[in-house]
């Protein structure tokens, strides 16, 4: 599992998926996200805006990212 750290409170789901190299662009994070292919915590989430704090877990195209204090 990946870790990505955050230097503020939180970290947006497309900043996230940019951040940990499993998309090149906050485009292509807006289409992955749109069609449904990324789990926050096991359940889908279609919002790109989605605001992810410590402990959270992202799942991506066999990747899952875990969202830590840095």
């Amino acid at each position: 599992m990946e870790e990505i750290f955050l230097k503020d409170d939180f970290i947006k789901l497309g900043q996230a998926l940019k951040l940990a190299g499993c998309v090149e662009s906050g485009v292509d994070a807006k289409f992955v996200i749109q069609d449904g292919l990324v789990k926050v915590n096991g359940e889908v989430d279609e919002r790109r805006g989605r605001k992810l704090y410590m402990g959270d877990i992202v799942e991506f195209d066999g990747h899952k990212i875990k969202v830590c204090k840095g």
